[in-house]
């Protein structure tokens, strides 16, 4: 065994609410004859943390320690037994073939041939500017977006794009930018961006492809917008996982959004 995150709880905090226990996918938790919560087992939990957002009593944490490695397989069977198969989608890394060290790296493969998946980037000149217009006479952008390549989504992006050499990297929350009206010059402006969904993503290779994104590229720092959402958390503990794989010594700095858009945490390093 070796040394990772796992769920530990403090039960003299449990109050036996039960919410950790649905806002882990894993089927991780569960409540005992004393309602309290308890780990099922530590090979059905990720070490993301999920779950902590929702305890109202802080009786969760995230500690490092010798612990079997999650299993994602006997994971998935343990969901689909006591929860159903229409569970079993949300359980982080229960992809067919996951698990599997001959299964190549996607990002390595060609992205099924679809011109949308085209690496481009964007220059600074001939952005479209406030009261420029369109071919209908309208304004082409109230605010000029801070975009500066495309694509964004984590599982089509290229670690080896030459545009993330050396950048400032933000890594988003899908929900983010819908979230916070002001995302673009708040968040985006000067930055190369990421995006990805903890929770409907198939994230099965997220953290090894990261890793590889910042040990190839090596960006100056490394931001990351999340949602206060409970599952949301997850994101920012991948990006530290990948960190640490990486073997760069950055510590990204992290902002929450409420949903309504206001930033209710901010941990700049």
């Amino acid at each position: 065994m070796a040394k990772r995150k796992v769920i530990e709880i403090d039960r003299d905090k449990c109050n036996g609410c039960g919410l950790c226990t649905t806002a882990c996918a894993e089927g991780a938790l569960a409540l005992d004859e004393e309602n309290k919560a308890y780990l099922v087992h530590e090979i059905y939990c990720d070490g993301l943390g999920a779950c902590l957002d929702v305890c109202p009593t802080g009786a969760l944490k995230v500690v490092e320690k010798e612990a079997p490695e999650y299993d994602p397989k006997a994971t998935l069977e343990h969901v689909i037994k006591t929860r159903g198969p229409e569970a079993a989608h949300q359980v982080h890394g229960a992809h067919p073939e996951a698990g599997k060290s001959s299964r190549p790296r996607p990002w390595l493969e060609a992205v099924c041939g679809c011109p949308g998946s085209a690496m481009m980037e964007f220059p600074e000149e001939g952005r479209a500017e406030e009261g420029s217009t369109g071919e209908d006479n309208q304004p082409a952008s109230a605010t000029p977006s801070e975009l500066r390549q495309w694509p964004i989504q984590l599982h089509l992006v290229s670690p080896y794009a030459p545009y993330f050499e050396g950048c400032d990297l933000l890594i988003a929350a899908d929900c983010t930018a819908f979230s916070h009206g002001n995302f673009h010059r708040r968040f985006l402006r000067g930055k190369r961006l990421i995006i990805a969904c903890p929770k409907l993503d198939d994230t099965h290779n997220y953290v090894e492809k990261l890793a590889e994104i910042i040990r190839h590229n090596k960006p100056r720092r490394i931001s990351v917008v999340i949602m206060s959402v409970p599952c949301c958390s997850a994101l920012y503990q991948m990006v530290e996982q990948a960190v640490r794989l990486s073997g760069e010594s950055l510590i990204p700095e992290k902002f929450v959004l409420s949903p309504d858009g206001r930033v209710t945490a901010q941990d700049r390093k």
